[in-house]
């Protein structure tokens, strides 16, 4: 439902949208539609904004709850990237964008399985990005997004005692801030990011 509410959007702007719904923890469906979607041109910006979440504690938390975790959020990436990558090595040109998370930096209690997948999207980010500059192939960008929690659905109820809780609009802002401008590390709200240096 989300997906084409938003390719409806975009075509109201003006854009020619082609809306697919995957399973991003099977790396089959994800080279399947990235196949279809060559078939349309090349890709020049992606945002790897897939993610899964199951709040609780640890002991609670079922092992397909994790596995689950670290193929949407972590796995997801990799695959998605290693489809999209060649064509903009070919033509040294795009945009990588890691959707993370603050927790990716510092730890919340009953997320163990989440925080430990967005400290590894970090690093996906990270190594990705030292990757390509080793490669010479400094017309890809990347940017990294951590936003504190945002308030998209999947947790009834989102509230924390550390943050506040954002609105979609607000991080996607931020998200087409830090593109246009080439930022690598985008913290929402951006004070976030000097909280966590002084820690």
């Amino acid at each position: 439902h989300g997906v084409e509410e938003t390719a409806t959007e975009c075509q109201k702007s003006g854009a020619i949208v082609h809306a697919f719904v995957v399973d991003c923890s099977s790396r089959e469906e994800i080279y399947s539609s990235v196949n279809q979607i060559k078939k349309e041109g090349d890709v020049t910006i992606v945002v790897n904004n897939a993610g899964a979440i199951y709040p609780a504690d640890l002991l609670s938390t079922k092992d397909e709850e994790i596995t689950k975790t670290f193929e949407v959020n972590i796995l997801g990436h990799f695959w998605i990237i290693k489809a999209l990558l060649p064509s903009m090595i070919k033509r040294n040109y795009g945009h990588i964008v890691t959707v993370a998370s603050v927790c990716g930096h510092g730890v919340i209690p009953y997320l163990i399985p989440y925080c430990s997948s967005k400290f590894v999207a970090v690093g996906f980010h990270r190594a990705l990005t030292a990757e390509l500059e080793t490669l010479g192939k400094t017309g890809i960008k990347t940017s990294c997004l951590c936003p504190v929690f945002v308030d998209t659905g999947f947790t009834k109820n989102p509230s924390t005692r550390l943050w506040p809780v954002l609105e979609t609009d607000e991080v996607a802002r931020s998200l087409i801030d830090g593109i246009l401008t080439n930022k690598k590390m985008i913290f929402v709200p951006s004070y976030i990011g000097i909280s966590l240096i002084l820690e």
